[in-house]
């Protein structure tokens, strides 16, 4: 019975030293979305900049899309904006970006440093859309069909080789180019 005594703090270790090493084997980029195959979430913000489009539902169908969460303070956003303007200039792709719980002058700022890549953006400093997109945290990267529905999710900025391997494969298959 004292033998079976020892045995238990060690069974306890093995179990919880499994667990997290199951924990560690995963992606945490790949964070379930229960958006993947519905329709985009309603939603209509308001443009972030004064003389710029807003950013709507309606806004995300009849080609296919990507969707950027991101915000001027999120130093990863800054890393991947990059991406964003080299995309738009190099492939016939609408970007769209929801600016999300930030304040509007500097995230005007950040953009006329970075550059423009978005077709619309949508100002969320309250997260009202960002509850609905189910936005864990900036930045955020949504595929979207010419239906209008959510295909894809990434979380954390995109560099080349997500945007390569993943993401562009992806905006081809669903246009019917491969």
């Amino acid at each position: 019975m004292k033998r079976a005594l020892f045995l238990i703090p060690l069974l306890l270790f093995l179990g919880l030293a499994g667990y997290l090493g199951f924990g560690l084997t995963r992606d945490a980029s790949v964070l379930p979305s229960t958006l993947i195959d519905k329709p985009v979430p309603a939603f209509d913000l308001p443009p972030l900049l004064p003389d710029g489009k807003g950013l709507k539902t309606a806004d995300l169908g009849g080609e296919v899309s990507l969707v950027n969460i991101f915000a001027s303070w999120c130093v990863p956003c800054r890393a991947e904006h990059a991406i964003w303007v080299k995309v738009t200039a190099a492939e016939k792709l609408p970007i769209y970006g929801i600016n999300w719980k930030d304040k509007r002058d500097p995230a005007t700022a950040w953009l006329k440093e970075l550059g423009n890549p978005y077709e619309g953006i949508g100002f969320d400093p309250d997260n009202k859309a960002g509850v609905e997109w189910g936005v864990y945290g900036v930045p955020e990267t949504y595929v979207i069909d010419r239906n209008g529905r959510v295909r894809f999710k990434y979380v954390g900025p995109v560099f080349e080789e997500t945007l390569n391997s993943t993401i562009l494969p992806l905006v081809r298959k669903l246009r019917g180019e491969s």
